[in-house]
């Protein structure tokens, strides 16, 4: 199998045994970002919309470091520890992808890594 990590350090280093992305052929497997400021690896300060684009923001930077950009994500995966931001993470998502829209499940899970509320991960394809 052939696979390469991706990283950009304009996301939030891996603070774990994983990398930014891993690309093998045509596709790139995203891994989960949660809020963190890729300056100084803290949680985004602000409210629930804010924290949601840093994430949308840390994606769309790996996304291109990968070689390609948020609309060639064919698939995200939203993870909420209040699904009462549901309706939130949707408008969020408008202002940084275009139809087609990926495919997306949104979970609502107990925690996330740092105390984070929201993580995504996406599946792009180059």
């Amino acid at each position: 199998m052939n696979k390469k990590a991706v990283h950009t350090d304009g996301a939030p280093a891996a603070i774990g045994t994983y990398s930014q992305a891993i690309k093998s052929g045509d596709l790139v497997f995203l891994s989960g970002q949660i809020p963190l400021d890729p300056a100084t690896m803290e949680l985004k300060g602000g409210d629930f919309e804010a924290r949601a684009r840093q994430v949308f923001d840390n994606l769309k930077a790996v996304a291109f470091a990968a070689g390609g950009d948020l609309d060639s994500i064919v698939k995200v995966t939203v993870y909420l520890t209040d699904l009462s931001n549901f309706t939130t993470v949707n408008a969020v998502m408008a202002d940084y992808f275009t139809e087609p829209y990926p495919a997306r499940a949104a979970l609502g899970v107990a925690s996330l890594p740092k105390g984070a509320d929201v993580e995504a991960e996406a599946i792009l394809v180059l």
